[in-house]
């Protein structure tokens, strides 16, 4: 079973991206939402947290208060490493666990997609990438509308990413999403069949 990574930057439509793949029946996780999940209210993770950083990272409803994880853990780089330890191996799991799944139902290819996988360098753990970028100055506009923001605070957000030039360097298929929501579908449909073929070709002569 191929094992796709799907990323890119801020408001470039990778999201778009995946939701296509899925109207098309290919099975597609959301690494975001799995983090989510493994700190939901009565998970292992949520209580790992919690023994770790006490009960006031917590809300009234015992759900995650992200706000003052977040701000403690930007001002200590400990407490952030110490974070990772506890969330990314349950996140690792999860998403091989659903891969088996995936596997185990027939599927001859999933995909993972994950905003941060070619910072942290999991992009490696696929056997192809794609990665939705955009110009700059659509990303700009898009993220405006989307987030109702002010342009310097656009360009803050996307200063702060890494860079889609930097994030292209490592992909297999990068789709330009400068165009209408309904040609970056019809990109992702009429080409992923050649996508996958092409990594499959891949595979077989490393």
């Amino acid at each position: 079973m191929l094992k796709i990574g799907l990323t890119g930057g801020i408001a470039c439509g990778k999201s778009t991206i995946a939701d296509t793949l899925r109207g098309i029946g290919v099975p597609v996780l959301d690494a975001d939402q799995v983090a989510r999940d493994v700190v939901a209210v009565g998970s292992v993770g949520l209580q790992k947290i919690v023994d770790f950083f006490g009960t006031e990272i917590l809300l009234a409803d015992n759900s995650l208060n992200r706000e003052a994880l977040r701000s403690l853990i930007l001002q200590d780089l400990n407490a952030k490493k110490q974070l990772e330890a506890i969330t990314h191996p349950l996140i690792f799991q999860s998403m091989q666990e659903w891969q088996q799944q995936q596997e185990i139902e027939g599927a001859t290819v999933t995909v993972i997609e994950a905003a941060l996988m070619v910072e942290t360098g999991s992009y490696r753990m696929y056997d192809g990438i794609i990665v939705a970028s955009c110009s700059r100055h659509i990303q700009e506009e898009r993220l405006i509308e989307r987030n109702n923001i002010s342009l310097s605070e656009a360009q803050r957000w996307i200063a702060s990413q890494m860079s889609l030039a930097a994030k292209e360097k490592v992909a297999d298929w990068v789709i330009q999403n400068d165009h209408s929501l309904q040609t970056l579908q019809r990109t992702v449909v009429e080409n992923w069949t050649q996508f996958v073929h092409t990594i499959q070709q891949k595979q077989t002569t490393v």
